[in-house]
């Protein structure tokens, strides 16, 4: 799974937290790829995970939501209106080996 494109090794993730050197680069690529790895979990597009925002009165494009996502640095009320759009009631923060 080294290979996967938002696989994050989480041991090293948190030695640099433990060791104060997480910046806020690797935060935002942890909190993208949880998101990310949310999603495709569903096998949702964006398209559709706009669908079901829209069913929460949550306004936004597709084309928006791939930006924000891709940048990684979007809000904490972005990320919980997706989880909850999408019917996400548990986080995996890692993988399990």
């Amino acid at each position: 799974m080294a290979d996967h494109p938002m696989h994050i090794d989480v041991d090293k993730f948190i030695s640099k937290i433990e060791d104060g050197m997480a910046n806020d680069k690797e935060w935002q690529a942890k909190t993208k790829g949880i998101l990310k790895a949310e999603i495709a979990r569903r096998h949702l597009t964006y398209a559709q995970v706009v669908e079901k925002l829209a069913a929460l009165g949550i306004k936004d494009t597709d084309v928006n939501i791939r930006n924000k996502i891709s940048r990684g640095g979007f809000s904490a009320t972005f990320f919980v209106q997706c989880l909850v759009a999408i019917g996400a009631h548990t986080v995996r923060l890692h993988e399990a080996d």
